[in-house]
């Protein structure tokens, strides 16, 4: 039954919302009406119907004593056409149980002591009412029917369906606009889910339809670094394992290895495979917690950097904000340690606080990068040892995991030229 039930109900989108708007508007209507008629309509029409049944029996008052004269001036005071006939061709029916004379047929009755027949002339909109006179003759009543039913009702109705008429027109191009914008998210969807583009998608449709479709492809956007992130890690794993090892092999096959050479080797790739494990990990789940950072970031930088000078510039009164404070120490540690390797001297370390976010700068007096390399350096396996030293080493995944923390607490990381001269990485997390 329940099955049977939904059956009923449309699957689409543009149906379902169309009906969830015109439903509750013609259930609406439907109750309106029916308090019209209850009401305003009985007792409108009850007026009429005694009113006119109040002038034909005072009229036919005065036609019982005799006085012809003052029952005409009446009917012309009144709009009423009065004549006395002796006999009517008449149909076989009256309308007296008819909805429009059903009321003035039960006022005459009460207030008349003889029968009264109702006539109605629908094409000419004229009402008659024959009543007998005391001298056996037919006192003929001719009005219009407005006297006795009112036309608002008709209007009314018309309104009523003419009402959600026109809602019907103003609502339905909106929502198959919405549908359609829904629908190409839905089709966008579809080709990222196969690995494929979406040229030319672009988020249109009401707020909460492009928040969808921007979030939809931040997320394709993500899966694609992940995927050149992987096909990069196998790359960088194959080609960083291969010198050492065919370094080590010549020498156990030549006789000219020595232990420290050797040692020096397995600690080179044993550091090379576990910077590969920790981004293969990724973030290990973590509670977020009230977090401050000033402190963790100069603790972070006198275990970093003893060596150097450290210049701080934080808020008297930092702003505290929920992180989970441990991958945040991992990104900060790894931005920090990156520093140290190339400072000259000086790293700077300023915190900016607002309303609704946290900048947080680190700055070196190192060789800095340059401009068209900056972006290459965000990436995961790039080393640009050119632009920095020749002995600096490392697997470069430094920078690609702290951008990758800082962006999982909805931050952004930015590299910039210092005022020092070297790098100015710049960090902006939201409160």
């Amino acid at each position: 039954m329940v099955t049977d039930n939904m059956r009923l109900i449309p699957r689409s989108f543009l149906w379902r919302t169309i009906l969830m708007i015109l439903v509750p508007l013609i259930i609406a209507q439907v109750i309106i009406a029916n308090v019209f008629f209850g009401n305003h309509w009985s007792r409108v029409h009850a007026t009429l119907a005694r009113s006119l049944a109040v002038e034909i029996s005072t009229m036919m008052n005065f036609m019982d004593d005799g006085n012809d004269d003052a029952a005409r001036k009446m009917a012309r005071d009144m709009g009423i056409n009065v004549s006395i006939n002796s006999k009517l061709n008449r149909p076989s029916k009256n309308d007296n149980e008819s909805r429009e004379a059903g009321l003035l047929a039960t006022e005459l009755s009460n207030r008349l002591r003889r029968p009264a027949q109702i006539y109605i002339d629908k094409a000419k909109r004229l009402v008659f009412i024959d009543v007998p006179t005391n001298d056996g003759q037919i006192a003929t009543f001719g009005t219009s029917l407005y006297r006795i039913y009112s036309t608002s009702t008709e209007v009314f109705i018309i309104w009523l369906i003419g009402s959600i008429l026109i809602v019907s027109i103003l609502i339905t191009p909106f929502i198959i606009m919405h549908t359609r914008s829904i629908r190409r998210i839905a089709r966008a969807a579809g080709r990222f889910g196969r690995g494929l583009d979406a040229p030319g998608f672009q988020p249109t449709g009401s707020k909460e339809i492009r928040e969808a479709a921007a979030a939809m492809i931040t997320m394709k956007e993500r899966l694609n670094r992940y995927n050149r992130t992987r096909t990069d890690m196998l790359n960088a794993v194959s080609h960083d394992l291969k010198a050492p090892l065919t370094r080590m092999r010549l020498a156990v096959e030549t006789d000219t290895a020595s232990k420290p050479d050797l040692l020096h080797d397995i600690d080179r790739m044993t550091e090379m495979v576990n910077g590969y494990l920790a981004f293969a990990r990724g973030e290990i789940p973590e509670i977020e917690q009230t977090t401050e950072l000033p402190a963790m970031l100069l603790r972070i930088a006198r275990d970093a950097a003893p060596d150097k000078d450290i210049q701080t510039d934080f808020p008297v009164e930092p702003a505290q904000f929920y992180a989970r404070p441990m991958a945040l120490a991992r990104a900060f540690g790894n931005i920090i340690e990156n520093a140290a390797r190339y400072a000259n001297k000086t790293i700077r370390i300023t915190e900016h606080d607002t309303a609704d976010q946290i900048e947080i700068i680190i700055e070196d007096d190192g060789p800095g990068i340059p401009d068209d390399k900056k972006r290459d350096a965000m990436r995961p396996f790039v080393r640009l040892d050119d632009a920095r030293s020749d002995k600096t080493g490392g697997t470069g995944l430094g920078l690609s995991i702290a951008q990758t923390a800082i962006e999982n607490h909805g931050g952004q990381m930015f590299l910039e030229n210092s005022t020092l001269g070297g790098l100015r990485v710049r960090v902006v997390l939201p409160i």
